[in-house]
């Protein structure tokens, strides 16, 4: 990690050296996994890089046992492709058996960004929560942090939890996990801590192994709730499980944000848009010239469409390798590689956009708390 680099939950700035995050946060790569991981692209291809106790998930999963995987999502801004990397662990999760659990995090909008709370539901809702659907999602536990359920049980077990995990905690560690933190986001964080225990109180699932995949980014949360569950004596708790994905590429070649419309490529995108954000703003790896280009050949490694293509759009392994080996000889151009993402991309918002529209009816389902 450059000096320059900021990485915390709410901020990321400048270069990642994700080998370097893996030694400093304590992390384990991931390496042998059950064949129907090496199936899924994410895992194939290394896209999801390390983890913190996995067994006990796959254990759950080999001895066909409960399990929960838990995330959750920041409703500001469009959902762009860089989230489907997230939903899609949610589908490929609940293939495998997990009860999944999604917190929309509008407690934390509110403290973190100031977004109005009715501001907040509208953008899970027509924004998360239906593109989830449309990507494979079927019905699961999906609430907001601000409105747990109608349940009094269930919500006064979640708030409480929240309570009694800020008696365990103090805020020297805050400030050594953190860095500086304001009054609200050491509230967000307690309350994140809760979202990612919680579905093993009585009042949930009980006492089942949960696993939250994240960015790298989120880790600091992961620490806080582990090191303070293994203090508290009742309610007991297993040790959160956790794995970590590298982030998608924005179009410049930096983290793609929500807040900057052409660093990313939003799935309700138009195939004219696709088109136009893709030739004038994703990053190349070739080389200045056709000429130079056919010489010395192109950088898959740092070209933004190239690595579109190795997270979402090729599927078929050794067309990518073929893809790759042409463009680093030389004999793909830059802008053929773009011309070939642009198609790849827009025949899967195609479809997408149609399951969308059908997505909208669903949305009730997955909201009953």
């Amino acid at each position: 990690m450059e000096k320059k680099s900021k990485i915390t939950p709410w901020e990321v700035e400048g270069k990642i050296n994700y080998d370097r995050l893996i030694k400093k946060f304590g992390l384990s790569e991931l390496k042998e996994l059950p064949n129907v991981f090496n199936e899924n692209v994410l895992f194939r291809r290394k896209i999801i890089f390390a983890h913190r106790d996995i067994q006990r998930i796959l254990e759950a999963i080999k001895n066909k046992k409960p399990f929960v995987m838990m995330t959750g999502l920041m409703p500001t801004g469009k959902f762009h492709i860089g989230h489907m990397i997230l939903a899609q662990q949610m589908i490929f999760y609940q293939k495998l058996g997990a009860k999944v659990y999604i917190a929309v995090a509008d407690l934390e909008a509110y403290n973190a960004r100031g977004q109005s709370l009715e501001e907040s539901r509208k953008i899970a809702m027509e924004e998360y929560i239906e593109n989830y659907i449309a990507l494979g999602l079927k019905p699961c536990e999906i609430y907001f942090q601000s409105d747990r359920s109608k349940d009094a049980k269930k919500s006064n077990a979640y708030y409480r939890l929240q309570n009694i995990l800020a008696k365990h905690t103090s805020f020297a560690e805050f400030k050594g996990v953190y860095g500086e933190v304001s009054p609200g986001k050491m509230l967000a964080s307690l309350l994140q801590a809760s979202d990612m225990l919680h579905p093993q109180l009585p009042e949930f699932e009980g006492l089942v192994p949960v696993i939250v995949p994240v960015g790298i980014d989120q880790d600091p949360h992961l620490r806080l709730a582990r090191d303070i569950s293994k203090r508290i004596k009742k309610p007991k708790f297993i040790q959160l499980s956790s794995t970590y994905h590298l982030f998608a590429l924005g179009l410049r070649g930096d983290k793609m944000s929500s807040s900057e419309p052409n660093s990313y490529i939003a799935l309700t995108d138009s195939p004219e848009q696709v088109k136009k954000k893709i030739n004038k703003y994703a990053f190349s790896g070739g080389q200045a010239t056709i000429e130079e280009h056919r010489k010395k050949g192109g950088n898959p490694d740092i070209d933004v469409s190239f690595q579109y293509l190795k997270m979402f759009f090729e599927p078929d392994d050794e067309k990518l390798k073929d893809i790759e080996k042409k463009y680093k000889s030389g004999e793909m151009l830059t802008g053929e590689l773009k011309k070939y993402l642009i198609g790849k991309m827009n025949d899967f918002l195609r479809e997408h956009q149609k399951k969308k529209k059908e997505a909208r009816k669903k949305v009730g389902e997955f909201l009953k708390g």
